[in-house]
């Protein structure tokens, strides 16, 4: 169940805390292809199976790192809505981002976020959440990155 506001002002509240925790997403092997074909990032270890069985440390296709990264949009909605007051929300990067230990094809990942800090400028608030993407039973994340949001109103 997402953090619902009623405007932007209302995020001032959350600063410090964690926003939430979003639902657990397959990462399926058509979805890393999908990806390889946008991206041109053919590389083996993401998209032959037989060979990522035999060589790979990892036994198994991996996702590619970015599109861990490229599913934050797809898990925000889950965790958190604002309902008035936001024309628009832009990504506007990143401060630190690390690809800890790999997404196997087929895993279940999840997103955690905490709202870190905000900023308020002339036209936007600026956000900065520490986001930690966890597979299934992995011993450590998959992903941890400081993802700046802004908001504008």
């Amino acid at each position: 169940m997402p953090l619902v506001l009623n405007s932007l002002d209302e995020i001032k509240n959350h600063e410090g805390k964690e926003i939430g925790v979003s639902e657990w997403l397959t990462v399926s092997q058509e979805r890393i292809n999908q990806f390889a074909d946008a991206t041109g990032d053919h590389q083996w270890i993401h998209i032959d199976s037989e060979r990522s069985v035999r060589e790979s440390p990892f036994k198994s296709t991996i996702a590619h790192g970015f599109l861990t990264l490229s599913l934050l949009p797809q898990f925000v909605p889950q965790v958190l809505q604002i309902k008035n007051g936001v024309k628009m929300g832009v990504n506007y990067g990143l401060n630190r981002l690390r690809f800890v230990s790999p997404v196997q094809s087929n895993s279940k990942i999840r997103a955690r976020f905490t709202l870190q800090a905000l900023k308020d400028l002339p036209d936007c608030v600026e956000a900065a959440y520490s986001v930690t993407v966890e597979a299934e039973g992995a011993p450590k994340p998959c992903c941890v990155a400081e993802w700046i949001v802004r908001y504008y109103r």
